[in-house]
Order: C-alpha cells, then structure tokens, then sequence
C-alpha cells in the first residue's frame, strides 16, 4: 500500500494506491475501496477481490499526477465498481450507481430508460471528465493547520474508520507551535482549505488545541474517546447524526 485518494469533497478515501513492483514492473495501480476486504490489521493486509490477471489488463494510470474524473469512469468501467460521484439512476436518486450497461429491455419503455441513462452518463464525463476531486494522503502530509489565531501545527497522519473510509481525524504535530504533543482535528470541521498554499483552516483556537484531550498514537481512537473530544469541543456526534430521510 503506497497512498490514499481521498475526495476532498466529502472526505472519504475513494482508492488506495497499490505498488506491485515484486510482480509486476514499474507499475502502481488504483484500486477502489469497493474492491478491499476486511483489513487484517494483525497481519497488516488488505485483502482484495480481484485477480492478479484483473490487475494486469487494468488501464495503465499515471498515480504520481492528479487522478481526474476521467480516469475514474475508465478504472470503474474496466472494473465494474459503482460510481460514487453524483450521478442519477433511473429512479432520480443522487449517488445511485448507473450500470456500465444499461438493463432497459427490449420494450418501448425500456428503450426510452436506456437512452435516458447513456444520456446522462455522457453529461457526467463531459462536465467534470477532467475535474479532479482526488486528493493524495502523501501529498497532504505536511500541510498546515491554521486555527482562528494562529499556526496549530503540520498534518501528518490521518485516521479513516474501516467501515465507510470517512477520514475522521488527521493527526496534527504541533512541536513547532503547541504544547508538542500531537493532536486531532476532524477535517470535516475545516472552514477553508488553501489546496495552493498548503494550508488548511480550523475554526478552534490555539487555546482550544491546548487543553483538548490528549491524542496517544499508540492507543485506539475508540468511541468513549470520542464522547469525551465531541463533547470538549461542544460538538455534535457524528455516530448520532439522524439518517438522511428514505427518498
């Protein structure tokens, strides 16, 4: 495992970077967190449900440059993976995944849901088949974290919850300007990010960081953790938030 792709429009780790240099030469590949099983933390392995012949055919993408939305539908369409992007099945549900082929049937109708579904597809590449959304986790490390009043410290590791990929946290080293110790901040709390200069805004200030509940690497982010940092910061708990309403 040689990087995370996060979108940084929601903050969800999108595809892991692979290098498969002991078989297969000069080449890194993108796979999409739909195609990991569950992580053997013990053994630090993920495994994954494709076979090295999969992996091989794969379209050949560039990881070391900016991975567009092109080059996504191209990876999901060899795969088969669903889009996470917004895209709108046939029911008009956001984020509902469009089938690389449509499954209308031969009727009238059938023909009219099809065509609707290519139709739309194409919309989707040609607005945003170069928008890249992607983020590298290596890219960010090193990134500064400004509160309201000043320099909070460097991001240098984050942590994503094996469930869903949402990056919670990312670990903050605050030596050059703190107390010392490393500390939290969830990047869903970011008020602006400054992709150019580096940058990423936090609404806390340096006091806050101060005083937060202590962050010990060598201990698990568990929820009684998490109820005391929620609750220091006087924020609402993500694990309690309502589910969005059915459509």
């Amino acid at each position: 495992m040689d990087d995370f792709y996060f979108d940084d429009q929601t903050w969800v780790v999108r595809h892991v970077v692979a290098d498969t240099s002991r078989w297969l030469a000069g080449r890194k590949v993108l796979l999409s967190t739909h195609a990991l099983g569950k992580p053997e933390w013990a053994n630090h392995a993920f495994p994954v449900k494709l076979t090295k012949e999969q992996v091989q055919r794969s379209p050949d993408i560039n990881t070391d440059k900016p991975v567009s939305r092109r080059h996504e539908i191209e990876l999901h369409r060899y795969y088969g993976w669903p889009n996470y992007w917004g895209t709108v099945g046939v029911m008009g549900t956001v984020g509902e995944y469009v089938p690389s082929m449509p499954t209308g049937g031969t009727t009238a109708e059938g023909y009219i849901v099809q065509h609707d579904i290519e139709r739309y597809r194409k919309k989707v590449e040609e607005d945003s088949g170069d928008a890249v959304h992607l983020r590298s986790m290596r890219e960010m490390s090193g990134y500064r974290i400004r509160g309201s009043d000043g320099d909070i410290g460097k991001a240098v590791d984050f942590i994503a919850d094996d469930s869903d990929w949402a990056i919670r946290y990312l670990v903050v080293d605050t030596r050059e300007c703190l107390r010392g110790q490393p500390v939290l901040v969830p990047p869903v709390w970011a008020e602006n990010i400054s992709w150019n200069d580096a940058t990423i805004h936090m609404p806390m200030s340096c006091n806050e960081i101060n005083t937060c509940p202590p962050y010990d690497p060598a201990a698990p982010v568990n929820r009684a953790y998490e109820e005391v940092f929620y609750d220091y910061y006087g924020r609402p708990r993500y694990w309690e938030a309502a589910p969005p309403p059915s459509s």
